[in-house]
């Protein structure tokens, strides 16, 4: 893919003005990603039948949720994928001052929980549809819509498999998460794990015929403690912010009273490497003390214990050279600065992963995401109109 795309300085506001009006349709369906996302993929996948796109459901394990693969153009050629997640993060608690679900505008902005993070480029890769001719394109355009990204990216594995499954070998995918249109060529990588500590319950007096399951996550705890002075200590990367691997625990529960021996302790914790960082090697003094505590509880009876389940793994997005994403992503957003790194974690590296030369580029800003009065300039929407406008020009040139 050479050959800077001329962009229709007509075609880029008419982008625009549709895109927004998909936006406030996408913005009606609640998407958290504890609810189900299926309303949101029978608007889409209708959307794409109206303008002669066939589209794919790949669904989860019990059919409540699904993501959405469709390709347009010639399916043998190598084309570009774009992608976003279509669940957003939970508005429960927050001191919203509007409907979160309902699109408003108010002195450019755009107001809405996922109209930062990430539906605004959704609605952009929809608006382009009906300009993406496929008798007429000489590359194929893949929209690959996932669900459960903001829950440890669960939706996008299965989403790859089918689109590599299905033959096609894209030269490049752009994930759409909010950077205003700036290039991100690395993010962090993400490992969340819940750990689960069993003991037997006892008079607090009487420690001698129980054993606390707090007082062994206790140990526990303190590992993860020196892995995270350790990893800020010793092992840095000055592309990121803050420039290190952090781990951090998230939620802890244990014990019923303060005279009782506690049964169970319960901890997730969250780890964020960056690209150069084995996951293995970090958690090696983790691994380590999970085994120690088991030994030591051995003799305490079959019902006591350390569990650890891995909730989520997600690579990192690692830097390639002259990487063919980030070449064409310049082309299509005319961005001249170097590409940069985020802390936050993203599709892409499951992406690139499976083969796809990756990178970050979308419209909106990540500050933006997650909080009450989430919004996006529109300003942001006219840039992301332009991208598509030269993607456009780019898969129907010879």
């Amino acid at each position: 893919m050479t050959g800077a795309p001329r962009s229709d300085d007509n075609l880029a506001p008419a982008l625009a003005a549709s895109a927004i009006e998909i936006l406030a349709r996408l913005i009606a369906f609640d998407t958290t990603s504890s609810a189900s996302n299926l309303a949101l993929i029978d608007y889409v996948e209708a959307y794409l039948a109206e303008h002669g796109v066939a589209a794919r459901r790949i669904a989860n394990a019990d059919g409540s949720k699904a993501n959405l693969l469709a390709t347009i153009g010639p399916a043998e050629a190598r084309g570009l994928v774009l992608s976003g997640h279509t669940d957003v993060v939970p508005v429960a608690g927050q001191p919203w001052s509007r409907d979160p679900f309902t699109l408003a505008e108010h002195e450019g902005r755009l107001y809405g929980r996922g109209t930062a993070d990430m539906k605004s480029f959704i609605a952009l890769a929809l608006a382009a549809v009906p300009y993406l001719t496929p008798r007429a394109m000489t590359r194929p355009v893949h929209l690959a819509f996932s669900y459960d990204e903001e829950i440890g990216c669960l939706g996008a594995p299965d989403l790859i498999d089918a689109l590599v499954a299905e033959g096609h070998r894209p030269v490049a995918a752009i994930i759409g998460e909010p950077t205003e249109m700036a290039i991100i060529n690395s993010h962090k990588g993400i490992h969340l794990y819940e750990v689960v500590v069993t003991g037997r319950e006892a008079h607090s007096s009487l420690v001698h015929e129980g054993v606390s399951a707090n007082m062994i996550a206790i140990g526990i705890l303190s590992v993860l403690g020196r892995i995270a002075e350790s990893e800020r200590a010793d092992h840095r990367d000055a592309r990121f912010d803050p420039p290190w691997s952090t781990l951090t625990v998230g939620t802890i529960h244990g014990g019923t009273a303060a005279n009782i021996l506690a049964r169970e302790c319960r901890f997730t914790f969250d780890l964020r490497t960056v690209p150069d960082r084995d996951v293995d090697a970090v958690l090696a003094p983790f691994w380590a003390a999970v085994e120690d505590a088991r030994t030591r509880l051995k003799d305490e009876g079959e019902e006591t214990g350390v569990a650890v389940q891995v909730i989520a793994e997600v690579p990192p997005l690692r830097r390639e050279e002259e990487g063919a994403a980030e070449r064409l992503a310049a082309m299509l957003s005319e961005v001249a600065a170097p590409a940069g790194a985020v802390s936050y974690g993203a599709e892409a590296g499951q992406f690139q992963t499976a083969g796809m030369s990756t990178v970050i580029c979308g419209p909106g800003s990540i500050v933006q995401a997650h909080r009450p009065d989430e919004y996006i300039e529109v300003a942001q929407i006219e840039a992301g109109a332009r991208f598509m406008s030269r993607l456009i020009a780019m898969t129907h040139a010879e």
